[in-house]
């Protein structure tokens, strides 16, 4: 039986600027499934994101997304991914 793992990463967002301005947050949130996708071996389907993750892309509204975020990725036994703000 395999345990739960807790990464914390630091998720680029540089690609957000590359797409027309209108479309840059919901572009992050993209790349943020793309980046857990990639480094924890799983299907875009598995992962769910906080609603204070999606707050923190929208805060600046939309044409103005964070260069950076830094998420919670907890693998659970399913297969499944949560992705939230790490406490600080």
């Amino acid at each position: 039986m395999a345990e739960e793992e807790e990464h914390i990463f630091i998720i680029p967002l540089r690609v957000t600027k590359t797409v027309p301005r209108t479309k840059r947050s919901p572009r992050a949130i993209k790349a943020i499934k793309d980046y857990i996708v990639k480094h924890m071996r799983v299907e875009k389907e598995d992962i769910w994101v906080d609603p204070m993750v999606n707050e923190a892309i929208w805060k600046r509204g939309r044409q103005n997304p964070p260069r950076k975020l830094r998420v919670k990725a907890l693998k659970l036994e399913e297969g499944e991914v949560e992705i939230s703000l790490p406490e600080e």
